[in-house]
């Protein structure tokens, strides 16, 4: 067994006893009075201006409590638009005196994946429950520190794979539990759209970019949730077709995952054309979502004629509930650090077997 399927072994079990621990130790960390989670943003960007911030006015779990951000103007902006006391507005050389403030219950880090490990383990330090945007660090190795941080200081650590609270999404996982039209076979998955955008964090190699370091993670995570088997090997090919924006990274990233037992899979994703569609073939049927990984109108279908069609009024307000109500009583989470941590190591070997050429082994 290699280093990292060890890692992901000690894991399970230190999860398992993390959530019985979780019952004697959240009466210390939520205070049980505590009706809903304060949480602070990390990072004013779009997804946390346009969609986390207007999705928190919905939660019934949880509230927005505070704002991190290197701009003074945001953090005023936001500051009157929210309501939120001059205490709990911090920047990031002061982050860590948020440790002293018992109104934020959990930190959201909403930055570039560069900067996801340092605040992930920075929170973790100041005793705050961690929401982290996906995907959750840009390698193995600080996804194991982001995991053991939280573990060592008694915190939960949760990545932002809203699919995986959507209901639709949810009735694909369920049917591959139950094996309702048999095992896997071959798996289809691809997400992207067209990005306009000349000098953005997406096409800079030091703060994660390249579309494996974000689209990706939504064909990736799709398949193996549809599979419900973790690769063993991987051959992948990058392209650009455009050179002059996509100068350190890939713009489209087509990859192909080999299962245990047979079953394979085919993923793309891409800054430089529309695609949103997961469909998963088994032994006796199959089911897909088209589109899978929109912000709403998630549907499909299955074989025997199955509609997946529910509707959720905000997907990352159902998310931050979940979250925040796993955080509360001690339930597991829908999405758990574990969880990035084996995309990040088939991301690192679709980075491997892009550049090589070659099928290389995950992990």
């Amino acid at each position: 067994m290699n280093t990292r399927r060890r890692f992901l072994t000690q894991l399970a079990v230190g999860a398992a006893g993390m959530t019985m621990a979780t019952r004697s130790w959240a009466s210390v960390i939520v205070p049980k009075k505590k009706d809903r989670l304060g949480v602070a943003l990390v990072g004013l960007g779009y997804y946390s201006t346009d969609l986390l911030a207007p999705a928190l006015q919905l939660t019934t779990q949880c509230r927005l409590a505070g704002v991190v951000s290197g701009t003074p103007a945001k953090l005023a902006m936001w500051q009157q638009r929210h309501g939120l006391p001059e205490a709990n507005l911090y920047n990031y050389d002061n982050f860590d005196t948020i440790a002293n403030n018992t109104d934020i219950d959990v930190v959201y880090i909403v930055l570039p994946p560069s900067m996801h490990a340092e605040y992930t383990i920075r929170a973790a330090r100041a005793g705050k429950h961690v929401w982290c945007e996906k995907p959750m660090a840009p390698s193995v190795k600080e996804c194991e520190a982001m995991i053991k941080a939280c573990r060592d200081h008694g915190v939960t650590l949760a990545i932002g794979y809203r699919l995986h609270h959507e209901p639709n999404t949810q009735r694909i996982m369920q049917f591959r539990r139950e094996q309702k039209y048999g095992p896997a076979v071959r798996a289809t998955a691809e997400a992207g759209y067209v990005d306009p955008r000349k000098d953005h964090w997406k096409q800079k190699k030091a703060m994660g970019g390249g579309v494996m370091g974000d689209m990706g993670v939504y064909p990736l995570n799709a398949i193996r949730y549809g599979v419900g088997l973790e690769p063993i090997a991987v051959t992948a090919q990058a392209s650009t077709t455009r050179p002059e924006i996509y100068t350190e990274v890939e713009e489209t990233m087509a990859f192909q995952l080999e299962f245990p037992g047979g079953a394979t899979a085919a993923g793309e994703a891409s800054f430089g054309k529309r695609m949103n569609r997961l469909r998963v073939g088994n032994t006796q049927g199959w089911y897909e979502l088209s589109p899978f990984q929109n912000y709403s109108g998630i549907k499909g279908t299955t074989s025997d004629g199955v509609a997946l069609d529910a509707v959720v009024p905000n997907q990352q307000a159902k998310q931050m509930d979940d979250d925040a109500a796993a955080i509360m009583h001690g339930t597991p989470l829908l999405a758990p650090g574990e969880e990035g941590l084996k995309d990040t190591i088939v991301v690192e070997a679709i980075y491997r077997a892009a550049s090589s050429g070659q099928k290389e082994k995950v992990g």
